[in-house]
């Protein structure tokens, strides 16, 4: 009856619109109903619907007039008067001729028409499945989005399309989304993720059968909504309902990241302890801590902010740093100062700096000192030939231009200037002398560790020796002739047990009897002393010097003091944070690998890494790789 009389209002207004139309300026026509049932079919889709229904909603929703239908109490609709017993004489005065006293007034004051539809409408038209036994739950438009405002945004944007479509009278125009649409959005997702997790649980509930296993003690229930929920002992407390009965999720699922990420994001990069309390307002998740670290981890400013270094396994030394050899036929060269001269000892005298040049034997560590007046390409240049006077022409240098000192302070960026800019020269100008020179790669330090230690002691003796004065150019060589002497003085290898062996083995035994361009000896090893010349006697103690360093100090190398473990090596095509040694993890710079340099042992040690439109040289243990490296 409702309906009908819905349907006969239809009818009187299209003919009351059509003659007044032309005399008055209508902006709109609104119905009234109070019946909460013939609304909701009135926004329902009339195939939907029983046949008598479906032909009046059809009729009214077809009008020519375009009727906004709004829900009115019964106790304020005054046409509901016979209904609630009246009177003959009092119809006369009855305000069901003129109206209500609200309609006349501002819209402001109209009823809001707040009404819940019904959990289960009467009057639609029974349907029958086929080929199916289970609805299709679509759940990769999850997997599409890496933010949750952004899901959440797109979801309700297409709810809002699919309720204008049903519902023309009820359309929202709004540009901007409420916060209602979406939670909806959000309420849509955890719907479809419990039931694809936990339709059995749902089932039992349905069916009210006992809960089993681990979920037994959250005594789960479902709200009116038909959410999962958990039940918990925290049913009389003041909290929210929300945080009484949390909504169940399972501990993991591209829903689940999205839900964590967002509320890590939005709480100020929060931990696991406080995403947890956070999340517990609303949400229940299975193994949530474990979630939680996993997220953490992958979030790339808390990644930087504690960015580990890959550490590959420690490689093996190199030919020349195990080969039995002359002194100095291999050596490692270092800057270090700059230090402060005095021209004469002259009070007042004016001071310049100085440079120590450090050559280091990479077979024996003896160790040769030389200070540098400048630092120029005639000077060192002119101190690799003093070198090469006394030690003998090198057949192999190394030495470390890179930036690592940058920043240190401000003096060391002279060194950094001059090695960086003259190494094209220097490089020449050693091929023509038979010398090859091997640079390290930038900003990695361990590489020419043998030589960096000779450049920390020989500061470390200096500043015990001469504390703060200033020496001139002649008193500081003597010193650094005498560091040299001591460092020289140092054993190789520890002392032996046997107390009658009073002997150690020194970078000074390899110095001592042997010219610069020795030749062809006969081992002398075996032969009785008794029986030997004065230099064949000489000859032999040089002999028993390098069987002792290969007996006694090579084995000491064999061992891996660090670095010891096998970890996953760096790929080409892998995001990497690069190390800068005097810059906060946050501020190290990212790139990509593009190319990969491998060591004998097959295990990457060099990488050159793209950052922006340049490509960089740096050693694999200054590279961090990100939680987002690719993996093909």
């Amino acid at each position: 009856m409702e309906l009908s009389g819905a349907a006969l209002l239809t009818r009187l207004l299209n003919h009351v619109h059509s003659s007044l139309k032309p005399v008055i300026d209508i902006t709109g026509v609104y119905a009234w109903s109070d019946s909460e049932i013939v609304l909701c079919w009135l926004r329902a889709a009339p195939h939907n619907l029983e046949i008598f229904v479906a032909n009046r909603v059809s009729q009214i929703q077809s009008s020519e007039t375009s009727l906004n239908w709004r829900h009115v109490p019964g106790e304020l609709n005054p046409a509901d008067c016979d209904s609630r017993g009246c009177e003959a004489p009092s119809l006369v005065d009855h305000p069901l001729w003129w109206g209500p006293d609200w309609l006349s007034g501002s819209q402001s004051f109209w009823p809001r028409g707040n009404y819940s539809e019904p959990t289960e409408l009467p009057g639609l038209r029974a349907r029958v499945g086929v080929g199916k036994d289970k609805p299709t739950r679509d759940l990769s438009l999850l997997e599409r989005y890496s933010s949750l405002d952004k899901l959440l945004g797109v979801t309700a944007w297409l709810r809002r399309f699919v309720r204008n479509s049903r519902y023309p009278s009820h359309r929202l125009s709004d540009s901007v989304l409420s916060p209602s649409e979406r939670r909806e959005a959000l309420m849509h997702w955890t719907r479809m993720v419990q039931t694809e997790q936990f339709e059995p649980v749902i089932e039992n509930l349905k069916r009210g059968s006992v809960i089993k296993g681990a979920l037994a003690r959250l005594n789960l229930f479902l709200d009116n909504a038909g959410m999962l929920r958990v039940g918990g002992r925290l049913k009389n407390s003041q909290l929210p309902y929300g945080a009484r009965h949390p909504l169940l999720l399972p501990k993991d699922g591209a829903l689940v990241r999205l839900l964590v990420a967002h509320h890590h994001v939005k709480n100020a990069h929060a931990g696991c302890n406080a995403l947890s309390a956070i999340l517990q307002r609303e949400f229940w998740i299975l193994s949530g801590r474990r979630l939680f670290r996993s997220v953490i981890f992958n979030c790339i400013p808390c990644y930087k902010l504690k960015a580990t270094i890959s550490q590959p396994l420690m490689g093996d030394l190199p030919p020349d740093r195990v080969r039995a050899i002359r002194p100095f036929a291999g050596v490692g060269t270092d800057f270090a100062g700059p230090f402060l001269v005095k021209s004469s000892n002259i009070r007042n005298a004016r001071s310049h700096k100085a440079y120590l040049c450090v050559f280091v034997c990479l077979s024996t560590k003896a160790v040769h000192l030389e200070l540098v007046s400048a630092l120029s390409t005639e000077a060192f240049l002119a101190t690799l030939g003093r070198f090469v006077s006394r030690r003998g022409l090198p057949d192999l240098i190394r030495s470390d231009c890179g930036t690592n000192y940058k920043g240190t302070d401000r003096y060391l960026k002279e060194v950094v200037e001059f090695l960086s800019s003259h190494r094209s020269y220097l490089g020449n100008a050693m091929s023509k002398r038979s010398i090859q020179w091997k640079f390290d790669p930038p900003a990695c330090p361990h590489w020419g560790g043998i030589f960096e230690a000779v450049v920390k002691v020989a500061k470390t003796h200096l500043r015990r020796v001469i504390g703060e004065a200033i020496l001139t150019f002649e008193e500081l060589a003597t010193v650094f002739c005498k560091i040299e002497a001591v460092l020289n003085s140092r054993p190789l290898c520890p002392l032996s047990s046997d107390p009658n062996d009073l002997e150690v083995l020194t970078p000074g035994h390899f110095l001592i009897g042997q010219p610069l361009n020795a030749l062809p000896e006969y081992p002398f090893r075996e032969t009785s002393a008794s029986r030997l010349s004065r230099f064949a006697l000489l000859q032999q103690m040089t002999q028993s010097f390098w069987r002792r360093w290969s007996l006694e100090y090579l084995h000491l190398l064999q061992q891996r003091v660090k670095w010891s473990d096998r970890t996953e090596p760096p790929r080409v095509g892998d995001l990497v944070l690069i190390k800068e040694p005097n810059a906060l993890p946050l501020y190290w710079r990212r790139g990509r690998i593009v190319k990969l340099s491998y060591g004998a042992d097959g295990v990457p040690r060099v990488a050159e890494v793209l950052v922006g439109d340049s490509v960089l040289q740096r050693a694999v243990a200054t590279l961090s790789r990100l939680p987002i490296y690719s993996r093909t």
